[in-house]
């Protein structure tokens, strides 16, 4: 009677657990979609910085001609005269994902337009990622790291800066879907369903779809793999979650037009296939040691071995000549770029120039991830008691993600939910035993004869799970390949496993904290929370919030609101010709496609290194040289960005020496130390003549003294050295309200006599230009 009494007393407390659990999981769904609506409510619903600009005319695209449309659209306003195919040059999975909800919608009669959906589908895969964080966790832990872990993740400055409203980027949806794969691998790896293993293709596949940072995903599982070989712990659960997922995801991710046949030959997918082949080695080696004698055995294993060199080595000879004859080894810039982070800066300038491609400062860490950073090591500790299948990929996780997020600031991202999980481990374990602590002591002291019950439970436990540890150990895997449908070996398996949480259960109750100790820990637990909580909130409300397309700063007057850009693309769209060709670096092509709908010449895709540095040449030479440039581009306008007048640092003119490094990359002609004086870059009186007389600097500084009389930058905290000049080749046709966006047209060339009338008269106009020159009337240009 009493034993039912207690199994309906549990029962019930695991539903009222569950039922809990649901309603917190809906709270941090809600935190983690409301904490991102700070830039609708503070600013406006606006599509932020600027490849989110790309991917908004993208939908539109999509929602007003289909999805056939999609796949074969021609952009013909982009990279002129070269244009671009964007079904086959972008990840698909955010906008078909938000294109589906748009659809959805107005199915139900929510008439919401393309920009609304788009602005909140980064808040709404923020709440799915926390929910996946959850499971990821939970599957790891149990279900107080993984309540934990999802609330941690749903405020994350890191995750934040990603997926605020507005934020329409890949990253928005991919780093859901990475979480969710991950989760999947471990729900397989924990079960050896072949259910769970499908889903994880699928999931896998959706990454594919989302983000190049899929390469993640399919080296970090077969490294798991590898590590649980040679560590002794391969199954067949291990064999299930990896098998069926490189065949079914390499065959599903070369579906993905922009990836393609690159699943199967560049270097980043080549891990993934040399583990499949150890992994069919392993399970053959296991098999025959079940079937065959021990001398037999030894004789089939170097058969195996000596046909595993064999194949290997075929494989290789194919490989290595494939691999050799690629300039980058088959690996892409950016990878090479993580391996060696000093690659990009000597063969890819553009890969350096991104400032999300730079090296993280120790600064950044503490503002991305704040507290987490502390609780790591303690959640990595926490992983090792005990250590298992599923905590051991995460700690793997968590090292590979640190590495990369060291390298490159932009994968800080990928640091993020593995800083949450295991600070929501380090939490959990902490509560529990602080929380355990002062359960038993202040139940169990005051009484001693319910301390004597506990202490005669222990010792009993204690002499069960001695007895059991005399027991000969039951050889799990051997068992599993065996006979894993057979009902007695799950049974013995079960119980061996039963004693095994028993023990861990002891080892739990004999680790018991003073009351006062345990109290003060609970509260310094708390406000450490507290004080997370409230650099998330200000974070989301200050740092990551303001969208990039409008600036604001606050002054004595009170704030400031600099709309400059759309301005300037406002200007471009009503007073520009549609087939007119806007020339800008290329930060700012996707913005001047999107919002003036006009055609650039290069934009942020910056699949052509050759056509950018054409442009950088252009901003680096002098005005006639890239008038000549620009014209025999078609080009009618240039566009410049310049934040010398209200202090606006990011500008054309700090980006200048990149224009000069890529370049000079591919046109040598093209030098860096012609534009420093002593090494040092300068604007000043002190720079040098190159550098004072190319276009970028004639277009950023032409009027700026009559500003203030001295022509002062305030960007750059000094004077500048050139302020009096007249341009030759391009006039300025619109600057806008606070000179941060300047739009000038090129000159027409005077008409010209051509043919034999030309050269009939070449002797007398040469005589009459001579005379001219010296009555004086013709003047030399002085900047050339």
């Amino acid at each position: 009677m009493e034993v039912s009494e207690n199994g309906k007393s549990a029962s019930l407390r695991q539903a009222f657990g569950n039922v809990l659990s649901f309603f917190i999981l809906l709270l941090v769904g809600v935190l983690a979609f409301s904490i991102r609506l700070f830039s609708v409510i503070k600013y406006e619903s606006v599509i932020h910085e600027f490849d989110p600009y790309f991917n908004y005319r993208v939908t539109q695209y999509l929602t007003k001609k289909g999805i056939y449309e999609f796949w074969n659209w021609f952009d013909d306003r982009s990279w002129y005269p070269l244009g671009r195919v964007i079904g086959g040059t972008v990840y698909p999975g955010l906008t078909l994902t938000a294109g589906s909800i748009w659809w959805l919608l107005n199915s139900l009669n929510v008439p919401l337009s393309v920009e609304t959906v788009c602005v909140f589908t980064s808040p709404i895969f923020s709440a799915n990622a926390s929910w996946a964080t959850y499971l990821l966790t939970k599957e790891v832990k149990g279900t107080g790291a993984g309540l934990t872990a999802a609330a941690l993740l749903a405020m994350v400055p890191s995750y934040i800066s990603r997926s605020v409203a507005g934020s329409y980027d890949n990253e928005a949806v991919a780093i859901f879907a990475l979480i969710f794969t991950f989760y999947l691998y471990l729900k397989t790896l924990n079960t050896g369903s072949l259910f769970y293993a499908t889903l994880n293709a699928l999931s896998y596949f959706y990454m594919v779809c989302s983000w190049g940072g899929y390469t993640f995903i399919i080296n970090l599982i077969p490294m798991h793999v590898l590590l649980c070989i040679v560590t002794g712990r391969y199954s067949a659960r291990l064999y299930i979650a990896y098998a069926p997922f490189v065949v079914l995801g390499t065959l599903l991710a070369s579906l993905v037009p922009v990836v393609g046949f690159n699943a199967v030959m560049t270097s980043e997918h080549f891990a993934s296939f040399l583990i499949f082949i150890i992994i069919h080695v392993v399970a053959f080696v296991y098999y025959i040691k079940g079937l065959l004698s021990q001398k037999m055995f030894n004789v089939a294993v170097a058969l195996v071995v000596s046909f595993g060199m064999v194949v290997c080595c075929a494989v290789v000879s194919v490989l290595v000549p494939l691999v050799a004859s690629s300039p980058t080894k088959g690996w892409s810039g950016r990878s090479l770029s993580l391996l060696d982070p000093t690659y990009a800066s000597k063969y890819i300038p553009i890969i350096d120039s991104v400032s999300e491609h730079q090296p993280p400062t120790w600064p950044s860490y503490f503002m991305d991830i704040n507290v987490l950073a502390f609780l790591v090591p303690a959640g990595i500790i926490a992983c090792f008691e005990p250590l298992s299948d599923a905590s051991s990929f995460v700690v793997l996780y968590i090292v590979t993600s640190v590495y990369f997020s060291g390298v490159m600031v932009r994968l800080m991202l990928v640091l993020a939910p593995a800083a949450c999980i295991m600070s929501g481990i380090a939490l959990s374990e902490a509560f529990n035993v602080l929380t355990r602590s002062v359960k038993f002591q202040l139940s169990g002291v005051p009484e001693k004869s319910q301390s004597g019950d506990t202490t005669s439970r222990i010792a009993v436990t204690q002499s069960e799970v001695v007895k059991t540890e005399k027991q000969p150990p039951i050889d799990k895997t051997e068992d599993t390949i065996k006979e894993r449908t057979s009902k007695k070996n799950k049974k013995k398996e079960k119980e061996h496993e039963e004693k095994a949480s028993l023990k861990s259960q002891i080892q739990k109750r004999l680790l018991v904290l003073p009351l006062e100790t345990s109290i003060i820990a609970i509260l310094l637990l708390v406000l450490l929370g507290a004080f997370y909580v409230v650099h998330c909130v200000w974070a989301a409300a200050e740092t990551y919030s303001a969208p990039s397309i409008v600036l604001t700063s606050y002054s004595d007057d009170g704030l400031q609101v600099f709309d400059d850009f759309r301005e300037a693309y406002a200007w471009l769209r009503h007073n520009t010709e549609v087939d007119d060709k806007v020339a800008s670096w290329w930060d700012y092509g996707y913005q001047t496609t999107a919002m003036a709908n006009r055609t650039v010449i290069v934009d942020n895709n910056t699949w052509n290194n050759t056509h950018i540095a054409t442009v950088g040449t252009a901003m680096s030479s002098p005005e006639k040289a890239a008038w000549e440039i620009f014209n025999s581009l078609d080009v009618k306008y240039v566009l410049v960005v310049f934040g010398g007048f209200i202090g606006y640092l990011g500008d054309d003119i700090d980006k200048f020496l990149w224009m000069v490094r890529i370049g000079g990359g591919v046109f040598p002609h093209i030098k860096e130390s012609d534009y420093l004086r002593d090494d040092e870059y300068r604007i000043d009186s002190q720079a040098p003549s190159t550098m004072l007389n190319c276009l970028m600097y004639k277009l950023s500084y032409y009027r700026f003294v009559e500003t203030d009389g001295k022509g002062f930058d305030r960007a750059r905290e000094t004077e500048i050295g050139k302020k009096y000049f007249e341009l030759n080749y391009f006039e300025e046709v619109f600057t806008t309200h606070h000179w941060m966006v300047r739009i000038y047209k090129l000159k027409s060339l005077k008409n010209r006599i051509r043919g034999k009338a030309k050269k009939s008269k070449s002797s007398s106009e040469g005589s009459v230009t001579t005379s001219l020159k010296r009555s004086g009337k013709i003047k030399r240009n002085p900047w050339h």
